[in-house]
């Protein structure tokens, strides 16, 4: 805010530093001093406070009290010119628009960042997440592998205990029947040696003695069967300390998943790509690869499109500087300290399509629809068009509704409107993607029929105008040989030219200007009439015919070659042709008198079209999109 005091008639400003909000903003009273001596009190005028809204002017509210100047002058609240210059209402709200604006765009900013700021957040806590998991199942794996170590080693010490007791217990048994055998011997030695017939002892001494030295030649073996110690190898923890190792050590992430393309994701130069990592894979970045897709490009990869690629941190990214309704081939790697993953398999993403190109002069239109036509405007095809349009008001603005016509197949489309009113009409092309930017809006008016001239269908001696209009005809000839007379498409015979008319059942209504000395026909025809015939000289054609004789101005009104007994007083030079589908008719009418001249009761089995012909070299204007007068469809 600013404060400004006065001294000695000399305007000072004092720039203070404030806050603004979004509410209204007290500022504080301040004193206005006039003069360059000391004053008492009661010299002092004093402002009372006023606000400063974000969308109200800057508002002072009327001086408590007020002093006269030393001038003379009555010093009051808005009298005085200085304070008017000094607190202009306009350049109060243009500052505060000002700031307001710059604070909405730090705000904006600040806004960004913090999303920035939480997407880094959410990915921090993924990726703590997963190490977490990541940590605990090596924990697991530790445990389960010393105890599957410990397990072996217990059943092996058993093992080793179990062989060292069998080896014992043998022993244990032949130390026993050693002792037997000794026992006895030395028992079978007291006997002999006990015994009083002396025949006896001779007889079993020798044996005796015999066995005792064959025993004492027996070197018992007093040695232990097996080792009282238990072997005790080093156990192989080479692989434990391998996973204690690996709790260190990032593995490398596994491939990524690109998700198949959202729609609306894109725009006209860019396109938004996200993807997932199906794992508990930890990730320092990823790094997107992209290249466009070109029908033409050969298989020889030396020309292939070139490779792009961006680095990003987040599981999805934006890509820039693309081309319009282009295809793009992409994919996505993960990379952390270990190494590089494996690359995602390549999906197709699109970008939307440029705005198509109404063609006006293909563009037609009645009291009840209107037929838009247009290009694509795009070398790849595109899924839809949508039609937007909306009324203009009195004033020639533009409505602030807009209707919307979606999912139309094709490049043509035909709206139902409302009578007598004006509208705005443009086009968007639909992919995958999202819409295209809108066209160049063209206006469309249903005030009557309004329509071009068909120039493929006119006779190569027929000239059109710039506007489509006017039809020439000139006085050179074309020899036969110059025409294809196997084409369909335009006249041969007779110099005509077919008219665009909307197929819409219902009232059209338009005019020809001709001149006294030119013969013409004009009427209506089905759009197969055939191109080698006159009009009006077959069923599939209606129509009036001026002829020129010598004594008079012949007129005829034609159908399969047949034509009614009748005579026109006064020449018409501007005819009125009114069609009503509905009451199956086509009336002419001398425009200038508003004379009706003759009316065709017709069964129309489809759709027709205008159609003009200049039976010797003159010229003929059709005017339409006017409104039909009141006694053209009585």
């Amino acid at each position: 805010m600013d404060l400004y005091e006065i001294r000695g008639g000399r305007l000072d400003v004092i720039a203070e530093e404030g806050e603004l909000s979004r509410e209204s903003t007290t500022m504080e009273t301040y004193n206005v001093a006039a003069g360059s001596g000391a004053r008492t009190a009661r010299d002092v005028s004093t402002f009372q406070r006023f606000s400063i809204g974000t969308n109200e002017s800057l508002r002072f509210e009327p001086c408590e009290a007020s002093t006269p100047s030393p001038t003379g002058a009555e010093d009051g609240c808005g009298d005085d010119d200085d304070d008017d210059d000094v607190f202009k209402e306009e350049d109060t709200e243009s500052e505060i628009n000002s700031i307001r604006n710059r604070l909405q765009g730090k705000v904006v900013e600040m806004e960004n960042f913090a999303g920035h700021l939480e997407e880094i957040f959410l990915t921090v806590e993924e990726n703590f997440g997963r190490q977490e998991q990541h940590l605990e199942q090596h924990y697991n794996d530790v445990l389960q592998t010393l105890s599957q170590r410990y397990d072996e080693r217990g059943a092996a010490l058993e093992e080793e205990k179990k062989s060292k007791l069998e080896a014992l217990y043998k022993q244990l048994l032949a130390c026993g029947r050693a002792l037997d055998s000794s026992k006895e011997l030395i028992e079978s030695a007291q006997e002999v040696y006990r015994s009083q017939d002396k025949r006896l002892f001779l007889k079993t001494v020798m044996p005796t003695v015999k066995r005792i030295e064959e025993y004492a030649k027996e070197d018992p073996d007093l040695t232990l069967a097996t080792r009282l110690e238990f072997n005790t190898p080093l156990a192989d923890l080479s692989d434990v300390k391998t996973m204690m190792d690996s709790i260190n050590v990032v593995p490398a992430p596994s491939a990524p998943v690109i998700n198949p393309q959202m729609p609306n994701s894109a725009t006209q130069t860019s396109l938004r790509v996200c993807w997932s990592l199906f794992s508990d894979d930890t990730v320092e970045y990823y790094e997107l690869y992209y290249r466009p897709v070109l029908e033409d490009t050969p298989a020889d990869s030396t020309c292939a499109p070139h490779e792009s690629k961006v680095k990003v941190k987040e599981t999805h990214c934006t890509v820039t500087d693309l081309l319009p309704n282009a295809q793009y081939e992409l994919w996505v790697t993960a990379t952390n300290t270990t190494g590089i993953s494996p690359a995602s398999e390549k999906a197709l993403y699109m970008t939307v399509p440029s705005p198509p190109v109404i063609k006006q002069r293909e563009c037609t239109s009645c009291p009840e629809a209107a037929l838009i036509r247009w290009d694509s405007g795009n070398t790849n095809p595109v899924d839809s068009y949508t039609v937007e349009l909306s009324e203009t008001e009195t004033d020639g603005t533009e409505s602030s509704i807009t209707e919307s016509i979606v999912a139309v197949p094709s490049c043509q489309c035909l709206i139902q409107l409302q009578a007598g009113r004006r509208y705005l009409i443009s086009v968007r092309a639909v992919n995958i993607g999202g819409p295209s930017d809108r066209s160049e809006v063209i206006t469309v008016s249903t005030t009557g029929t309004f329509f071009h001239l068909l120039e493929d269908t006119a006779h190569p001696c027929l000239s059109i105008s710039e506007d489509g209009f006017t039809i020439f005809y000139g006085d050179e000839e074309l020899p036969i040989s110059a025409m294809a007379l196997d084409d369909n498409t335009f006249f041969t015979r007779c110099v005509a030219v077919l008219g665009d008319l909307i197929p819409v059942r219902g009232r059209h209504y338009w005019e020809v200007e001709v001149d006294d000395g030119t013969e013409f026909r004009i009427g209506i025809a089905y759009e197969d009439t055939e191109r080698n015939a006159y009009l009006g000289a077959n069923s599939s054609s209606w129509c009036m015919r001026h002829i020129l004789s010598p004594t008079r101005h012949k007129y005829e009104f034609l159908h399969n070659g047949w034509s009614p007994d009748l005579r026109i007083t006064v020449n018409p030079v501007r005819i009125g042709v009114a069609l009503d589908y509905n009451r199956g008719t086509l009336s002419f009418f001398n425009v200038n008198l508003e004379q009706h001249l003759h009316t065709f009761q017709c069964n129309f089995q489809s759709h027709v079209q205008p159609c003009f012909s200049l039976d010797n070299p003159g010229a003929l204007t059709v005017h339409n999109g006017i409104e039909a007068p009141e006694y053209a469809f009585m």
